[in-house]
């Protein structure tokens, strides 16, 4: 039997470093296909499967670095590009672990955000939409409100110098021309419109709330935006209600 040479040491490990890259890869798309087809919950898929795929790709990463230290010499250059792509596919997967990771050590475990914490505004039309076994839209009062002011201070209503009527038309078109969102009522004469949104991967449906309002001269808009699953949102809500007020006012 012939024994293995440096160079077959190499390509094996460039190789070997590739399948395991690929394999967290499957390991991470698995997670959010699984919970849509009903295999396991979503919080197996970010409490197992998530991790699972960021230690196989950091192995990966591993191998495949290791193939390139000891046998740089041995490998040609598809030998060399094979390892090369299991370090970046590695590292890509690795990340997504390492943000979720990061993300839940900075932000608080909330999913209720909004501009008015004193007086949210209420939903009407998602109350019909939301399953039974979602969060409650009920506010929790004043805990939710500190944890939101200390982690997104910049959360705040908008003053727009236009008539309620003017202005509840221009917060219903922003509504309308945000990307992802669905419009699902809007009720000029309260002031109110409602949308959701749901996500790319695991298809999560968050739910939002507009209110328009008299302020002076003008009108105040407050926007309301509500996980229906899960403890914390990681930041989504806070990012949907700067992203419409953004658009509101005309920011980029």
């Amino acid at each position: 039997m012939t024994a293995f040479t440096p160079r077959d040491w190499a390509v094996t490990g460039a190789y070997l470093g590739l399948a395991l890259a690929v394999l967290a890869l499957l390991v991470l798309a698995a997670g959010p296909l699984g919970w849509r087809l009903g295999w396991w919950h979503y919080r197996f898929a970010f409490s197992w499967l998530l991790p699972t795929a960021g230690y196989a790709a950091l192995v990966a990463i591993a191998v495949s670095i290791l193939a390139l230290a000891l046998g740089w010499s041995f490998l040609a250059g598809r030998g060399l590009a094979v390892a090369a792509v299991g370090i970046a596919l590695g590292a890509m997967v690795a990340y997504m672990p390492w943000q979720y990771q990061r993300t839940r050590g900075v932000l608080p475990p909330i999913h209720d955000i909004t501009t008015d914490t004193n007086n949210p505004p209420a939903f009407v039309a998602a109350l019909k939409l939301r399953p039974a076994d979602s969060n409650t839209v009920v506010y929790e009062g004043p805990e939710l409100a500190g944890q939101q002011r200390a982690a997104y201070p910049d959360i705040a209503p908008v003053t727009i110098g236009l008539p309620p009527s003017e202005a509840f038309a221009r917060a219903l078109a922003t509504a309308k021309a945000m990307s992802g969102w669905t419009v699902v009522d809007a009720d000029a004469a309260s002031g109110r419109i409602e949308a959701n949104e749901t996500s790319r991967w695991f298809r999560f449906t968050d739910d939002v709330v507009i209110r328009v309002a008299a302020d002076g001269a003008g009108s105040r808009v407050d926007v309301r935006s509500v996980s229906r699953v899960g403890r914390s949102d990681f930041g989504v809500n806070a990012g949907r209600i700067r992203a419409y007020t953004a658009a509101l006012t005309g920011r980029s």
